[in-house]
């Protein structure tokens, strides 16, 4: 067991101001890892990433409470929200590539689940039978249509 620790020593604050005297912080950390303090580090600050993936699924998949008290329901939709969490994250990052989706304001390295699900999942369209095919339209005032498309196209190939 050893301690890794950090130092900060802050001027100017978040708004520009100048600090007289400056902020100093000290982080210590506790470890038993084989890793050195510069990577205790960046688990560290790397933390708080993951946990907007744990908000995501609790939140935007609606899996804040589990259904039952009962282990084995509980991890059966555990494993179900895995699956069905890696296929919407899959379906955001075909989405970024897609050179037809709507731009963003800012540039984004990936979409939140609640995006995805919103303009790609619950996409309005119509299913038609005509001439032995099946065609869906997705009208002409949908802007995501032709980046649904092209991550169909994605996905049907393989």
């Amino acid at each position: 067991m050893r301690i890794g620790y950090e130092i900060i020593e802050r001027s100017i604050d978040r708004k520009g101001q100048y600090l007289f005297p400056s902020d100093i912080e000290a982080n210590t950390w506790w470890t038993n890892l084989g890793a050195t303090d510069d990577e205790v580090i960046s688990l560290y600050h790397a933390h708080g990433e993951s946990e907007q993936y744990h908000s995501e699924i609790k939140t935007d998949m609606d899996v804040e409470r589990l259904p039952s008290g009962k282990f084995d329901t509980n991890e059966l939709v555990l494993e179900l929200t895995i699956i069905a969490y890696n296929i919407l994250r899959m379906i955001g990052q075909e989405s970024l590539k897609s050179k037809r989706a709507p731009k963003t304001k800012h540039s984004v390295k990936r979409r939140r689940l609640r995006t995805v699900i919103s303009n790609l999942v619950l996409i309005a369209g119509h299913v038609t039978t005509h001439a032995r095919k099946i065609v869906l339209a997705l009208g002409c005032s949908n802007i995501w249509r032709f980046a649904y498309m092209d991550i169909y196209q994605k996905f049907a190939k393989t």
